[in-house]
């Protein structure tokens, strides 16, 4: 049936940036900027640093579309340039400063903004039987080239999907605690229109206020939380898949021993299978109690061990954050001295004093001591924590090399991996830029081990920040892949990470991958060169230019 295109979602007045996060006109001050800059100069021991200005629309040369949609999907379709540069970027600080140099040579050809599922079916047919590399595109918050269409020269062209016309909260069952969504539904959408029923997904990302729920279980994201219930397939209860070779939909169960799970051969496909369209998701009612404290350590060992004591504890405690010294000092959460482990608690059911009691005996017997502040870390890391995107994108139009690249490892394992990567990644930041800082900290801690997260800072060459970071990223993934530990643990693989993630990998499972893309996406245009290599290639070579390489 042809879709009724009236009914589509209205645009919002606002429109988001197409260079980065948010909508236009938010982000830092031009006044929080330049006291960001002469912050930063002060730690680099530089002098004052430059203010990039943001892209503009028409200073933009975009390459000309290859390709003309049939008549019959024209309203579909939009080769609008504020459209094709919207969707050719994540908001990667490889994205930004490619975006801050008026780079968009793989801008897509066309965006298509199908309205409904049939419309979705008819979009894919056309890019199959055209030659056109398909690229699912949820808030477009990937930080590792998860929608850039960069697909090599083996197709005709390249479309962005975009889901944003599929989306809200469709079904509720109470009885068994589950919704039915949308893929295209944003997360504060989910909240809003959970929350009338007492309920919430309790699922919030980073990237939350921009990103998609498809766009989470694609990528297997990692939410808030630290414990417990950390990514999202966790609470996926049954998929919708509109694949090249038909829509497959998995049964609603509350578990089922029945072979592999269809669900999670789409959890973590990135596209590359297929565009999820809905999902039944496990949803929760929403918290009534809530404590919280945070807890100083001198030295970061006594950190660890309580961060370990209090995950294998049964505690399950929401928030269970480790700061080390350098994360702390450069959050703002405390001064470079102490290590600040953060905890929280929330129930819908009962009050948490015990629970926070009993976290903090651990701690103490650590030796770590509550914090009595009017200055709450934790409320100053959780704030820190939400402007993160804002703040990257100051950063970047300040000239720092900032990013963060994030793992995790068993406890047993955990110091000979931390010193390693720790070492590995100072060394590249001193070889690319001079000096600089690493940070860490546990964004996630399992009662099997820590999820440690790195952040770089560091003063880029202007012309030189992409070679200076994937300089930094190739030693810090090389020291990742040879200690042993994941190169992703939930920002996924996308395009940046495919190599270490095909070493990570058993060679048969690989392999099995490929043949399930086979079977589901014959003719290879899902979203080509994530996970696996482009199956439609003339040069034969899978290297894509500019990024980190092993060697």
């Amino acid at each position: 049936m042809a879709s009724d295109r009236e009914t589509c979602e209205v645009e919002p007045t606002a429109r988001r940036k197409f260079w980065g996060w948010g909508l236009e006109g938010e982000g830092l001050s031009a006044a929080e900027i330049e006291q960001l800059g002469a912050a930063f100069a002060g730690r680099f021991g530089i002098g004052g640093m430059r203010v990039t200005e943001p892209p503009r629309v028409e200073e933009l040369e975009l390459p000309a579309p290859r390709l003309a949609p049939p008549g019959s999907l024209a309203a579909a379709f939009s080769a609008d340039p504020y459209d094709r540069a919207a969707h050719t970027y994540g908001r990667s600080l490889r994205d930004l400063v490619r975006a801050f140099r008026r780079d968009y040579a793989h801008a897509p050809d066309l965006v298509a903004f199908p309205c409904d599922e049939a419309e979705l079916v008819s979009v894919l047919e056309w890019c199959g039987g055209t030659g056109a590399a398909a690229i699912p595109f949820g808030g477009g918050s990937s930080v590792v080239g998860g929608v850039e269409p960069d697909v090599g020269d083996g197709y005709r062209g390249a479309v962005s999907v975009d889901l944003r016309r599929l989306a809200g909260v469709l079904d509720v069952d109470r009885t068994s605690r589950a919704a039915r969504i949308a893929a295209g539904t944003l997360g504060p959408a989910v909240e809003a229109q959970l929350k009338p029923h007492g309920l919430t997904l309790r699922h919030f990302p980073q990237s939350f206020e921009w990103s998609t729920l498809g766009g989470w279980i694609a990528t297997r994201s990692g939410g808030h939380f630290a414990t417990l219930h950390t990514h999202i397939d966790e609470f996926v209860e049954a998929v919708r898949v509109v694949t090249p070779r038909g829509v497959l939909q998995t049964r609603r169960l509350p578990a089922s021993g029945a072979g592999p799970s269809a669900e999670r051969l789409f959890c973590g496909s990135e596209g590359t299978l297929g565009v999820i369209t809905q999902a039944w998701m496990r949803v929760q009612p929403r918290p009534r109690f809530r404590a919280g404290a945070s807890v100083s350590f001198a030295g970061l060992a006594d950190a660890v061990a309580a961060a370990r004591e209090v995950a294998q504890s049964g505690l399950d405690p929401a928030n269970c954050r480790l700061l080390g010294h350098e994360e702390a000092l450069l959050s703002g959460a405390g001064d470079g001295s102490q290590a600040i482990l953060v905890l929280g608690f929330e129930s819908a059911d009962h009050e948490l004093g015990p629970w926070l009691a009993r976290a903090l005996d651990i701690c103490a017997s650590h030796h770590g001591e509550a914090r009595d502040s009017e200055r709450d870390p934790a409320a100053v890391w959780r704030a820190a924590f939400l402007r993160g995107p804002h703040l990257r994108d100051a950063l970047t139009r300040l000239g720092v090399v900032h990013e963060t690249f994030e793992t995790a490892i068993t406890w047993d394992r955990f110091w000979d991996f931390h010193e390693g990567v720790l070492a590995a990644a100072a060394q590249a930041v001193r070889r690319a830029c001079g000096g600089g800082a690493v940070s860490c900290r546990f964004a996630y801690v399992y009662p099997d081990g820590p999820a440690p997260y790195y952040s770089v800072f560091a003063p880029g060459r202007p012309g030189q920040e992409l070679e200076q970071w994937d300089e930094i990223k190739l030693a810090a993934s090389e020291a990742i892949a040879a200690l042993g530990g994941t190169i992703t643990h939930h920002h996924a693989v996308g395009r940046d990470h495919r190599p270490w993630y095909l070493r990570e990998v058993p060679q048969l499972f690989a392999a099995a991958l490929r043949s399930a893309k086979a079977e589901l996406d014959p003719s290879g245009i899902m979203n080509p060169g994530v996970l696996l290599p482009p199956t439609r290639t003339v040069s034969g070579q899978d290297t894509p230019v500019g990024r980190a390489q092993p060697g």
